[in-house]
Formats: C-alpha cells, structure tokens, sequence
C-alpha cells in the first residue's frame, strides 16, 4: 500500500493534465482509478503474505528458496509498478511508459506462475492485477497515439 500511496501522492499534481488528455473508447472515469489501484495493492499484499507463510519455520530448504525467488520478484514489479506512473503523468512519455508497463506485465505474468506454484489462492489474488495492467496498456497506448 506504501508503494501505491507513495506513487498516488508523486503524481497527484499531473491528474489535471490527464484530464486534458484525448483519452481511447472505454476509459474509465477518473474516480475508478484510485479505487482499483487500492483494491489490486490490498490483494498483493495478501498473495504476498500467503507466500511468505507457504515457507514455514523449518520447511522443505527448496520450498524457502522458491519463496524467497517469488517474494524478490514481487518487491521487483513493485519497484517496476511504483516508476510506470512516474514516466506516464510527471514526465507525459507515453511510449517509454508503455514500453515500461510491458516489461511490468511480464513480471506481473511471472509472479502469477510464482506465486501459483506456491499457493493456488494467492496466484488467483494476482490475476485481477494481471488483467488491469493489460487493461492500462491499452489505455496507455491509446493515449499515446491520440495525444
């Protein structure tokens, strides 16, 4: 939630200017935003909890580096997720924040098998983040394009 809250208050001064913006057919008023990002960062932190208890005290040593590999690669799309929204709204470049989400839909499709592996239920935490962030790049392309 630190990561969201701390990019929510990074870029707050851009909304305005995104307002502006032509936006692509089916862009969600701006209210919804704030809502989903808090929604999708709560069900993170619940997969990410679920995975680190899937270790235990004591447990299989492979299963502890399978958790240790799949928490490094969450706290990586989270750095990965926390500079999307910097290039986007601060620095408006679209095309390098597209470029950036894709690299961020990989990781975001990685630790989805990562986490699965571990937990089914805290795989399926991570699929409405999944299906956002591919929702987000259409968007972003769109406003690339338009703008």
């Amino acid at each position: 939630m630190a990561v969201g809250g701390l990019s929510a208050f990074l870029t707050n001064s851009s909304m305005k200017q995104f307002a502006e913006l032509r936006q692509p057919p089916l862009s969600p008023p701006a209210w919804l935003f704030p809502v989903v990002w808090t929604l999708l960062f709560a069900m993170m932190g619940i997969a990410s909890y679920i995975i680190i208890m899937s270790g235990g005290r004591g447990g299989f040593p492979e299963r502890n580096a399978e958790v240790r590999s799949a928490i490094i690669l969450y706290g990586l799309q989270l750095a990965v997720n926390f500079c999307w929204p910097l290039l986007f709204f601060n620095m408006k470049m679209y095309l390098a924040a597209f470029m950036w989400l894709l690299l961020l839909w990989v990781m975001i499709v990685t630790m989805f098998f990562s986490f699965y592996r571990l937990s089914k239920t805290a795989g399926y935490l991570v699929v409405p983040y999944v299906l956002w962030v591919t929702f987000a790049g259409y968007l972003n392309l769109g406003i690339y394009f338009l703008n």
